[in-house]
């Protein structure tokens, strides 16, 4: 029931991170630096880098259980849901956030939750309901985090992954795959 793939995709950020971790964190140069071309490769990297091992840690279950939701849609829709929320949240990211090295798969979180629950209002399926009730229920609270807080966590990432989720959730709508007869 595509728990290989989450495993596989969450252990791969665990040996992205462990690797960064030898390296004294010098992984994390490569995440979105908003309006610089240097930041530019982090629109396609910033959900795989962390700061430090607590931060891949308050990342992990969430990441888990939300990518496993979206796998069971299908591989397909994951797919397109996990590079989508990437590379349009990054590209917002870049034009728009505070001067910040943007990294870390919350983001990523926040887009899947989004998504999630907008593919109910798009569905308007019993499968979808469940999927979206579970998400608000497990993590409904993360939605404070598209605030600014403490100066080290990405509150834009946070919003922009969200809204990016929202978005894939309208272009992925209804179709033959996900209604209920």
């Amino acid at each position: 029931m595509r728990i290989t793939e989450t495993i596989i995709i969450v252990g791969l950020m665990w040996i992205i991170e462990l690797y960064n971790s030898s390296v004294g964190h010098s992984l994390g140069m490569w995440g979105i630096h908003p309006r610089s071309v240097d930041g530019l490769i982090g629109i396609l990297v910033w959900p795989f880098l962390h700061a430090n091992v607590e931060h891949l840690i308050s990342n992990t279950i969430p990441l888990a259980i939300l990518s496993w939701f979206i796998l069971l849609r299908g591989f397909k829709d994951y797919l397109i849901v996990t590079v989508g929320i990437t590379i349009v949240a990054g590209v917002v990211i870049w034009l728009v956030a505070r001067p910040a090295i943007h990294i870390g798969a919350s983001g990523l979180i926040f887009g899947y939750f989004g998504f999630l629950v907008a593919a109910a209002w798009y569905e308007k399926s019993m499968r979808s309901f469940i999927f979206a009730v579970m998400t608000v229920f497990l993590y409904g609270g993360i939605v404070w985090g598209i605030f600014p807080q403490a100066t080290q966590i990405s509150w834009e990432a946070h919003l922009f992954g969200l809204l990016s989720g929202l978005l894939f959730a309208s272009f992925l709508g209804p179709d033959e795959e996900h209604k209920t007869p």
